[in-house]
């Protein structure tokens, strides 16, 4: 077992050499945000890899992400990442959306997983034999590797976007409500990319529908 496993609690105690050989992890990032597409990912990792630190994408660097984003990529059985649009969120509400990215990660591997481990508590209706597992980004390699995929490649998608419509400063947080993202809100309204549905892009659209 190398160094990059043993940090997992839940993998050293279920025993990983008795685990199926095509053991998947999925993850999902950007259910919060109020702008942009909910991502998710799904990685089948080796039993043995090296992915030095691999751990929560969220208590990485934005640097050591995009490192690990490639290294997962060359070292996996299999990988698959899949997005749901701002407007399908806002067709199906971002619950429904997510358990779709999820599903959609999990069917587009070229391995067919024997079982599914999913961050969070819940697991979306497929045929799998799987499992929910609460921070399971934390306690288990192949979640942890999905983690990554799928924030590093929504925050790509909020970079472009931050070109695209550059008033609303996704660069800098990603889409989630801070501050500056409901300031620019209010001065500028919602760009197409805002996620309708959520309570702020709601009220800044009657706002200015109201100003009309």
């Amino acid at each position: 077992m190398s160094l990059t496993q043993s940090v997992f609690e839940f993998e050293q105690g279920h025993a990983v050499q008795h685990r199926p050989e095509r053991t998947a992890g999925v993850d999902e990032a950007g259910r919060g945000p109020l702008a942009g597409a909910v991502y998710a990912a799904a990685v089948i990792l080796p039993k043995h890899y090296d992915l030095p630190g691999l751990t929560d994408s969220k208590k990485l660097t934005e640097r050591r992400r995009e490192q690990l984003f490639d290294a997962i990529q060359q070292q996996s059985v299999a990988y698959a990442i899949h997005a749901v649009s701002a407007a399908d969120i806002d067709a199906m509400n971002i619950f429904q959306a997510t358990m779709h990215a999820m599903k959609s990660a999990a069917e587009a591997l070229e391995t067919v997983p024997e079982f599914v481990y999913v961050d969070g508590n819940r697991c979306p209706e497929w045929s799998y034999p799987s499992a929910a597992l609460v921070k399971g980004d934390s306690r288990l390699g192949c979640i942890a590797a999905a983690s990554v995929l799928a924030k590093v490649a929504r925050d790509r998608e909020m970079l472009a976007l931050d070109a695209q419509y550059p008033a609303y400063g996704f660069a800098r947080h990603k889409g989630y409500p801070t501050t500056v993202h409901l300031a620019a809100l209010i001065e500028h309204g919602p760009c197409p990319a805002h996620r309708s549905s959520y309570a702020p892009v709601a009220r800044a659209i009657e706002r200015f529908q109201n100003q009309k």
